[in-house]
């Protein structure tokens, strides 16, 4: 089931840097960028961010998939955080939470995600959800991150 995640909770907080560093290490090997701010995070930092966090938790109340949202501007929402245990890889858990943001903003107008390019599983998972590329710009040598928007 997917709730949204309390970052006031500690146990959620450590499940959520846990799962964090295990999904951004993958992507950040995928993409030749280490630096990925999701795996600068501390649980302090997390704790403070405003972004709202919806999670997948299994049987067991472990957390093996999640999203974070953030409104940067009126009828805009961004995906900020994507993330999924590699336990569950192929599963349909991205597409899953990804559904529930969209089923649970139905006020929004356009979403908003990024990714790095040569990461092609999100790549093709964001467009399989309508996302469309929209930019691509260098986030340091060698590495390009592609945002995505889907219009409503």
């Amino acid at each position: 089931m997917i709730k949204q995640l309390s970052l006031q909770n500690e146990d959620i907080i450590d499940q959520i840097w846990n799962l964090q560093q295990i999904a951004y290490r993958l992507e950040a090997e995928i993409i030749g960028f280490m630096d990925i701010p999701p795996l600068l995070d501390t649980h302090e930092s997390l704790r403070a961010l405003k972004e709202i966090f919806y999670g997948l938790l299994d049987e067991e109340g472990n957390l093996i998939g999640a999203v974070a949202v953030e409104s940067e501007s009126k009828g805009s929402l961004t995906l900020t955080r994507m993330m999924v245990h590699p336990n569950h890889f192929r599963k349909g858990i991205a597409g899953q939470l990804i559904q529930y943001v969209f089923d649970h903003h139905p006020d929004i107008e356009r979403f908003i995600v990024s990714t790095g390019a040569k990461n092609r599983p999100a790549f093709s998972l964001y467009v399989k959800y309508g996302f469309v590329p929209f930019d691509t710009f260098t986030v340091a040598p060698g590495v390009e991150l592609t945002t995505f928007h889907k219009n409503i």
